[in-house]
């Protein structure tokens, strides 16, 4: 008896193994797949459960994307329900809940045949949000923009297609546009995107402007950096930040234009701008490596005017050139203004 009871505890043992790995992949293989709860969630219109899929997957960094079963629907129906899918996300809280689910939304449109203008929609949810598109987002957008441009379409068509979908273009979402051409040195198409920009109701800001000269300033097109500083502060009415100036003063300077870098800062100091410390310096500097004493002179009488004194190397040169082509008179000029700030 006993040894009957043994062979089949040991019949059961054998095939206990086999059968755990069947069960074991019949229940596997009914776990839905993460873009199959997402389809689930966007049949449903469950929406807001999509944020909470996707965090929680452990696919959600492995392709397929998981919006792609979009592809399967007419364009019409694709965007009606993406667009339900943003609106369902304003009110979730935190806001970075929903980074991923925009993340992947924004991925599956821009890498789409058509991506405009729903791309620029989904960028301006994100921006709003509070969260910053991936970053390779920039790459796709710039391909994108550039695809769309060389069929001759102007900036303000694109960026006004979006009120076919119920958006209107806005001042983040054309900055996002402008840096991301900057990242990839499309330097001309950001400035026609910062000049178009008013013609579709958006107001370039600080951000608009310093991303174009900052971009312009690191390859030296310092003329259009200058160009578009002036126009800043003269159209618009913005003062530079402090080290947007230091910059495009220090590219004048490598591009040995310090003439011009000169004029740039005494057309802000007209406008009103308070020119910083490291401006004057690298003006005079600049003048001094050119050989312009006369100009460094008047840089440095400037500079003490607003009670900046150079380093003690700079005043040396400058005097010591204003003497060496005959400027006696400034020359005394400039070192008695130093006598007066040291005091």
């Amino acid at each position: 008896m006993v040894t009957s009871v043994t062979k089949i505890c040991s019949s059961l043992f054998r095939f206990r193994e086999p059968f755990l790995r069947y069960c074991s992949i019949r229940f596997i293989s009914s776990i839905p797949t993460l873009e199959e709860s997402v389809r689930a969630a966007v049949e449903a219109k469950k929406y807001q459960q999509i944020p909470d899929l996707l965090v929680a997957s452990k696919e959600s960094c492995q392709n397929p994307n998981p919006f792609s079963f979009l592809s399967t629907f007419p364009q019409h129906l694709r965007t009606k329900i993406i667009d339900e899918i943003l609106q369902s996300f304003i009110p979730v809280r935190p806001r970075y809940r929903c980074h991923v689910a925009y993340s992947f939304l924004l991925s599956y449109t821009l890498q789409s045949p058509d991506p405009f203008p729903l791309a620029l929609a989904i960028i301006q949810r994100t921006l709003r949000s509070g969260c910053i598109p991936v970053p390779q987002t920039q790459l796709f957008l710039s391909n994108a923009w550039l695809h769309r441009q060389h069929q001759s379409q102007s900036v303000s068509n694109l960026l006004l297609e979006m009120q076919s979908i119920g958006y209107n273009p806005d001042t983040g979402t054309c900055n996002y546009l402008i840096s991301s051409l900057c990242a990839v040195d499309r330097l001309t198409d950001a400035v026609n995107v910062l000049n178009g920009m008013s013609g579709v109701g958006c107001v370039p800001n600080l951000e608009s402007y310093s991303a174009v000269i900052g971009a312009m300033c690191a390859v030296r097109r310092t003329t259009v950096a200058a160009e578009k500083m002036k126009e800043m502060v003269a159209k618009i009415g913005l003062t530079p930040r402090q080290e947007t100036v230091v910059k495009v003063v220090a590219a004048m300077r490598r591009n040995k234009d310090i003439r011009r870098a000169v004029d740039l800062i005494e057309f802000l100091e007209k406008a009103g701008f308070p020119v910083g410390f490291e401006s004057y310096e690298l003006g005079v500097e600049g003048c001094l490596e050119c050989g312009e004493f006369i100009l460094a002179g008047k840089v440095v009488m400037r500079m003490t005017e607003r009670g900046f004194i150079p380093y003690i190397r700079a005043r040396q040169k400058v005097f010591e050139g204003l003497v060496s082509v005959g400027e006696q008179e400034l020359a005394s000029a400039v070192r008695q203004k130093f006598v007066e700030l040291k005091s």
